[in-house]
């Protein structure tokens, strides 16, 4: 086992090859140095853009015997950032004990002695000062991250995983979300609800679309405000920050906050009658049209399908 040497290193937890939501804005943050621990972490880190030097660690991911394991090889870096995602939030704490030394959660930019988070509600920018090393988790869909020309600088990292050493949380299943509930920050696929769908029964009917088409529903704070939809699904500086690769909007307008927790999807789509509105301004694809009635028709397709699948599936039976 060695010691990683870096001033500032990202760590990031991967399972079976698949990178965590923020990854590559984690590993820019960190200067492009990066320990990718999990399973199937070659695979992993091939697909990183950001990359500059790479240490290896095929391992578990319980997170608590991840914190032992790796304290030891962290505790030379002045700096550790892992990404805000599932499984950084239940890292980052647990080894910020086991190096004794403070977290900083939910970061927008890690500073060389500190980070700029947000707190009250999203409504105030704070700078956290720290005097000595520190752990910081980063805020996915903020910062961005240019590639990195030429394949990165890669070790092979060996921990002393050990999951009877340490209490830890047990990884049952992994179940799927429902469209209205789930995890909006980690969802590569997502459907807007914007104020331009006109009242409850329409977001209802967002939703049902979305569970058709295994995309996540979010929404415009003008919708959770009005009750349509909870709160947790509030998209924007004031709810849940994203970085979709695809992002549908229906009825969304495009108001700053709203478009700041965007990230910087792949692919938008804006459904909506004003052809000038900031959202459709920034589409892909910018169709002028009452997004309700879009929406009816979308569903009804869906539903259509649906139909002609199962009466497939009953004749292919009998």
């Amino acid at each position: 086992m060695n010691a990683v040497l870096a001033s500032r290193v990202a760590v990031l937890v991967v399972r079976d090859g698949v990178l965590p939501l923020g990854a590559d804005e984690a590993v820019a943050e960190a200067d492009g140095a990066v320990v990718v621990a999990g399973s199937d972490v070659g695979a992993a880190a091939g697909g990183l853009v950001a990359a500059r030097r790479v240490w290896l660690a095929e391992s578990g991911t319980a997170p608590a015997a991840l914190a032992v394991a790796l304290a030891p090889v962290l505790a030379p870096v002045h700096t550790v950032v892992l990404p805000n995602s599932p499984d950084g939030r239940d890292l980052a704490p647990r080894l910020a004990v086991e190096l004794g030394r403070p977290l900083l959660a939910g970061a927008l930019e890690v500073l060389p002695h500190g980070a700029d988070v947000l707190r009250l509600g999203g409504s105030g920018l704070v700078e956290l000062t720290v005097d000595g090393p520190f752990v910081a988790t980063l805020e996915p869909g903020v910062r961005g991250a240019a590639p990195v020309p030429g394949p990165p600088e890669t070790t092979g990292l060996t921990l002393p995983y050990d999951t009877g050493g340490v209490p830890d949380a047990v990884h049952v299943a992994a179940l799927d979300a429902s469209a209205d509930a789930g995890d909006l920050a980690g969802s590569r696929r997502l459907l807007g609800a914007g104020g331009g769908l006109g009242g409850p029964q329409a977001v209802a009917l967002l939703t049902e679309a979305g569970a058709a088409l295994g995309m996540a529903v979010g929404a415009t704070r003008v919708v959770t405000d009005a009750g349509w939809l909870e709160y947790a699904r509030q998209i924007g500086t004031t709810g849940v920050t994203v970085d979709p690769d695809l992002y549908v909007a229906f009825g969304v307008s495009g108001a700053p906050h709203h478009t700041g927790g965007l990230g910087s999807p792949r692919h938008v789509v804006s459904v909506n009658t004003d052809p000038y509105c900031p959202m459709t301004a920034m589409a892909d694809l910018g169709i002028v049209a009452d997004a309700p009635a879009v929406l009816a028709a979308l569903v009804r397709l869906l539903t259509a399908g649906a139909a002609g699948a199962d009466g497939g599936e009953a004749r292919d039976a009998a």
